[in-house]
């Protein structure tokens, strides 16, 4: 008698929210009906380092807003963030905008707008020739870099501490507007 009150008042409480109780047959998930969402997908299979800052060889801008640069760190930060060591200000791969409207100040990278918008990741999958990096930004709206890395251009680049030739090229997509971009390699200070 316990058994079925607790189940009576349990599909009462689904009826009364306007729920269905949940399937359990893998029916449902194979049709897409009650499947979970997808988790955000983070892999990196680097072999050698890639870690550095990708700045652009020319200006891509829109929206007052200017592509600053793209970051990737070293493989123990793509590893730690995969297994969950997450950062609300740094990621192991992240794009930094400025905004060509704010003043002008000396930052290690040499003097730069004030105004930024970091783009940490949604998702992201790097190796040692492509990089796909997909974030969101209440300032710029959904940015998406995908890209083709040539290892041979960038080994050149670390050994002569940063050329100024592309090491990186892509497509940089901001809020919808897609443009071609290239990328040269710099160690940071």
């Amino acid at each position: 008698m316990r058994r079925i009150l607790i189940l009576s008042g349990a599909a009462l409480a689904l009826a009364v929210a306007g729920c269905e109780p949940p399937e359990t047959s893998k029916g449902a998930a194979s049709k897409g009906e009650g499947a979970p969402a997808a988790a955000p997908v983070f892999t990196s299979e680097i072999e050698q380092d890639q870690s550095g800052y990708y700045l652009p060889t020319t200006e891509a801008a829109g929206g007052g807003w200017v592509f600053h640069h793209l970051f990737m760190g070293q493989a123990a930060d793509f590893a730690a963030w995969e297994a969950g060591q997450r950062s609300e200000t740094f990621a192991p791969i992240m794009i930094e905008f400025e905004d060509r409207d704010s003043p002008m100040v000396q930052t290690e990278l040499g003097e730069s707008r004030s105004g930024r918008a970091r783009v940490l990741p949604t998702s992201y999958a790097v190796s040692g020739d492509r990089v796909r990096f997909e974030g969101r930004s209440e300032r710029l709206g959904v940015v998406r870099f995908e890209g083709r890395l040539d290892a041979g251009a960038l080994a050149e680049s670390r050994r002569n501490l940063g050329a100024e030739g592309a090491v990186l090229t892509g497509t940089l997509t901001v809020d919808g507007r897609a443009r071609p971009v290239s990328l040269r390699w710099w160690a940071g200070d």
